[in-house]
């Protein structure tokens, strides 16, 4: 969308995707670009079983690192993500684990991220999404992963409409990612952050 806006293009760009379609813009002030993405349709599954204990063997975690408000879950806006919400922030940034091995799980789950959260404030997430299906260890902005999580909270609170996920930060590429909920359940999430261009 930024890429787009760059170009001249202010318009809402439709994308065809292997299942369902969505939408990009991109607007620029100055020098800054901005993006938005409207995501293909949000659901979300319970985790299963064999899933959670292969991820929970990639990271050494163990049920106790969880937080029992979010259950473990697949979430999808567009791609698949295993969404695991950890307690402790701490616990998030020593994220660590077998690339080759992760690869492999996401893989045999066409995953295309696992995606580790953790809450610190109502509203605002930190997030580190192992993306080793992508062959990189983790990416630093994801947002058809915060498309997914947003619609996934408002499907467990009604009350959630808005969230702010800090993503990148313990791999020194910060990014502020902000999500609003569909307005429907499974409907398109609407996603936006300031864009940094990467020098070639």
């Amino acid at each position: 969308g930024a890429a787009i806006a760059k170009r001249g293009n202010l318009s809402p760009v439709k994308l065809q995707l292997n299942s369902g379609s969505a939408m990009v813009q991109g607007s620029k002030t100055g020098s800054q670009l901005k993006a938005v993405l409207w995501s293909s349709r949000t659901r979300h599954t319970a985790a299963a079983p064999e899933l959670l204990r292969a991820a929970h063997d990639l990271f050494g975690f163990n049920l106790d690192d969880f937080d029992s408000r979010y259950p473990p879950a697949v979430i999808e806006a567009g791609a698949r993500h295993l969404l695991l919400c950890l307690k402790d922030r701490d616990q998030l940034a020593r994220m660590n684990y077998d690339l080759a091995t992760g690869a492999k799980l996401m893989r045999d789950w066409d995953l295309a991220t696992i995606n580790l959260v953790c809450e610190e404030e109502s509203g605002l997430f930190h997030s580190r999404n192992a993306f080793a299906a992508g062959g990189v260890f983790e990416d630093p902005a994801t947002g058809a992963a915060a498309a997914a999580l947003v619609a996934y909270l408002a499907e467990l609170d009604g009350s959630v409409s808005r969230i702010t996920v800090l993503q990148g930060y313990d791999m020194g590429v910060p990014c502020i990612i902000h999500a609003e909920a569909p307005e429907e359940a499974g409907g398109s999430a609407r996603v936006e952050g300031l864009v940094r261009e990467i020098e070639e």
